[in-house]
């Protein structure tokens, strides 16, 4: 019997792409596929069953199909190869789309490349891509050859397939904002309706994250509902700290689409950072629930079982990474945790991991931290410096020069100019405010480091305040303020360890017992260690 061609294609519209490869098996081996029939008609037949191995994801198996309609298409007579390139318009140059009235081979080569590329072959899906003429190149051609270019790190070639793009259709916002990250000025990427998106683009793409936020609020204002704008914003206020604001806004998103994943991470991040488990678990469990295949998802769980198991944590950011090279907050979850497991060296490479793919505030913290965990003061401070270079009017990127100077003693004037030059720059910014309590604290001016500290209490319900407040007036003996400051911290987030075990410290104190003096368990745990002791030596 013959195998009708069309029912395959009917299977692979409806999804069903498991039966469709098992169809276009015998379709064929079928004995009426014998050495008489035309090349043409065998290639058609090969490339049908590639279609329905891709797209059921068996890429190896797909390759060898459309490879074998690749030779049958050399030897299709000139007159049908004609023929065949003649209808090209009338197709799509998709793996996920197929039309047996035309073979083309810089379709099939393309369809090689797509499988090489979802299996992270970068070098052997160019190999394909190379082959193909630049005259025909399909739109979804030149986005795959950009990608690969960009993933490879060939950025000037990666740059030009991103503007021939745009050159097909000025609308592929996913080229426009490829081109921002690697640095082209929007003035040569612009069109003039989409021109303050491309605008915010670039301002984010250089740091100027201020300058994106004005941009993205006034198209917020055209499109008041526009997810990807909210997103847009959300992530950048995650960046530069803006943890309140950018919660409201990724709530705000969840409302509006409840299926979302793109940028749920930093989402979770923050939800982490918060102390809101609760809603954090939640989170998760939608999103493995949406799709468990996206790097989003990973990074999700690695923040949720941070405080559980940092091991297992690590191995689910790893993970992230894994599925896609290029998911920036992968690396920065998997610096903080490996920074947090004394792996400094480590988390260095992570931390650069990052920066390679976007030099953002929180890869320069990253490795600023990474660096002065295993004494490298140069080159901390070289990184710092590298991040007020790149971000000039970043009152964070001042503290963390700052925060260089204050790891060694000798360096304190010079990090409290920075602290103070960083709240000028932005008076309300908390963490250079803590910084600079911490300085005053270190040099016995406790004084200042409150009078410091309560001008931001009406502004900030931060439990990171309240605890530094509370450990202030607890080293001046005013016991009582310090445990009202570990009390609101421990109100805005009942998670914060450092307001637990500073309240329980407290508490000893108030009651006469020595802080630092170990519980009864502890003691006789001790005993019994010294008495192991005794025992191996006199033996």
């Amino acid at each position: 019997m013959d195998v009708p061609k069309d029912q395959i294609t009917a299977l692979l519209d409806n999804q069903l792409y498991n039966s469709a490869q098992i169809l276009g098996c015998f379709l064929v081996s079928s004995s009426t596929v014998s050495l008489e029939t035309s090349p043409q008609l065998k290639a058609e037949n090969q490339i049908l069953l590639g279609d329905a191995l891709f797209r059921d994801r068996e890429f190896r198996r797909a390759i060898h199909t459309y490879k074998q309609a690749l030779h049958y298409c050399k030897i299709i007579p000139k007159q049908s190869s004609t023929t065949s390139r003649s209808s090209l318009s009338n197709r799509s140059s998709s793996p996920n789309s197929f039309n047996i009235s035309a073979i083309n081979e810089n379709e099939v080569k393309f369809k090689i490349a797509s499988c090489h590329s979802a299996m992270n072959e970068t070098r052997a899906a160019l190999v394909e891509m190379e082959g193909i003429p630049s005259k025909a190149r399909t739109l979804q051609m030149s986005l795959l050859m950009a990608k690969l270019y960009r993933s490879s790190r060939h950025t000037r070639f990666a740059i030009t397939c991103y503007k021939e793009c745009l050159r097909h259709c000025p609308f592929v916002i996913e080229a426009i904002i490829a081109l921002a990250e690697l640095g082209v000025a929007a003035k040569d990427i612009i069109s003039l309706f989409l021109q303050r998106y491309v605008e915010a683009q670039c301002c984010i793409a250089s740091n100027d994250y201020k300058g994106g936020l004005d941009l993205f609020a006034e198209l917020l204002q055209r499109f008041p509902h526009n997810i990807h704008v909210l997103l847009e914003i959300a992530k950048v206020q995650a960046i530069i700290g803006k943890n309140d604001e950018a919660l409201m806004n990724f709530e705000k998103v969840r409302s509006i689409d409840p299926y979302i994943v793109t940028y749920m991470d930093e989402y979770a991040m923050l939800l982490k950072t918060k102390g809101d488990f609760s809603k954090l678990n939640k989170l998760v469990h939608d999103l493995l629930s949406i799709d468990p295949t996206r790097p989003e998802v990973f990074v999700a769980l690695s923040v949720l079982w941070e405080k559980k198991d940092e091991r297992g944590a690590l191995s689910y950011a790893e993970k992230s990474t894994r599925i896609d090279e290029r998911h920036i907050l992968g690396y920065i979850m998997k610096g903080t945790l490996l920074l947090s497991l004394k792996r400094p060296e480590a988390a260095v490479i992570a931390f650069r991991g990052a920066q390679e793919l976007r030099a953002d505030l929180r890869s320069y913290q990253g490795l600023v931290h990474s660096y002065l965990a295993f004494s490298k003061i140069k080159e901390a401070l070289h990184a710092a410096r590298e991040a007020m270079k790149a971000m000039p009017q970043s009152a964070k990127a001042l503290k963390l020069v700052g925060d260089v100077h204050a790891s060694n003693s000798g360096g304190r004037e010079k990090a409290k100019k920075f602290y103070e030059s960083a709240l000028r720059l932005e008076p309300g910014y908390l963490g250079a405010a803590l910084a600079l309590a911490e300085l005053h604290v270190i040099e016995g001016r406790n004084g200042d480091a409150v009078s410091l500290l309560e001008r931001y209490l009406k502004d900030w319900a931060d439990d990171s305040l309240h605890v530094k407040l509370a450990q202030v007036f607890a080293a001046t003996n005013m016991l009582q303020e310090a445990m009202s400051h570990y009390q609101s911290a421990l109100r805005i987030n009942p998670q914060n360890e450092a307001a637990k075990k500073g309240l329980e410290r407290l508490e000893k104190q108030m009651k006469g017992v020595d802080p630092d003096a170990p519980e009864e368990d502890e003691e006789n745990e001790i005993e019994d260690a010294d008495g192991d002791q005794e025992e191996t030596d006199l033996l």
